[in-house]
C-alpha cells in the first residue's frame, strides 16, 4: 500500500482525536487576531474625541444614549461601578454639554440623568467611523469570504449571547456593551 493510501477503518488526519481540540487551538488564535483588529478601530474611532472624553466617559454615553432617561443608581448598575464613580464621569459629561440632570417629573425626589443631543452626537459619529473603517476591511474579502464570515461570525455572537446589530444599520449598543449588563 502507497504511503499515501490508507487501509479501510484507519483514521484520517482530520478525523483524528486531538483534531477537535486543534481546532479550537487555531480558531481561537484566529479570533484573538482578529479581536486585536477590531479593538484598534475601535481605538482608532475614539481617537477622534479623546479630547473630549475618556473611553469610561464615552461608555457612559454610550449607554445614557440606549435610554430616554435614567437613575444614577441604575446607570452605576450598567456600567459596573460605584455610583460615587458615575457621579464623578457624570459631572465631568455635563460640564462638557455632554449628558444633562434633571428632577424626575414622575417622583420630584429623584433625579434623571440623560444624553443631550451633542453627546448623542459624539457617540453617532464614534460608531459611524468605526462603521466606516470596517466596512472598508471587509469590502477587500472576496463575496464568498464575506458570506463565510458571516455565517461565523453570526454563529460566534449567538454562542456568546451578544445581540445582534440591527439590519437597519443603527447600533443599539455601539461598542457592544448591552444596557443592562453590569
Amino acid at each position: 500500500m502507497a504511503a499515501s493510501e490508507q487501509a479501510p477503518g484507519d483514521r484520517s488526519p482530520d478525523r483524528s482525536p486531538d483534531r477537535g481540540r486543534d481546532d479550537v487551538d487555531e480558531v481561537t488564535r484566529a479570533v484573538l487576531t482578529a479581536s486585536r483588529l477590531l479593538v484598534a478601530v475601535s481605538a482608532r474611532s475614539l481617537a477622534a474625541v479623546e479630547d473630549r472624553v475618556t473611553l469610561p466617559q464615552f461608555r457612559l454615553l454610550v449607554v445614557l444614549s440606549t435610554h430616554d432617561e435614567v437613575k444614577l443608581v441604575t446607570l452605576a448598575e450598567r456600567l459596573g461601578v460605584n455610583p460615587s464613580t458615575a457621579m464623578r464621569m457624570l459631572d465631568r459629561l455635563i460640564a462638557a454639554g455632554l449628558a444633562e440632570r434633571r428632577v424626575n417629573p414622575v417622583n420630584r425626589r429623584e433625579t434623571v440623568l440623560r444624553v443631550t443631543p451633542g453627546g448623542r452626537r459624539l457617540v453617532e459619529d464614534v460608531t459611524a467611523g468605526r462603521r466606516r473603517e470596517i466596512a472598508g476591511i471587509v469590502e477587500r474579502l472576496a463575496p464568498e469570504q464575506r458570506a463565510a464570515l458571516v455565517d461565523a461570525l453570526t454563529a460566534f455572537t449567538a454562542a456568546g449571547g451578544e445581540p445582534s446589530v440591527p439590519e437597519d444599520g443603527t447600533d443599539a449598543y455601539p461598542l457592544g456593551w448591552k444596557p443592562d449588563a453590569p
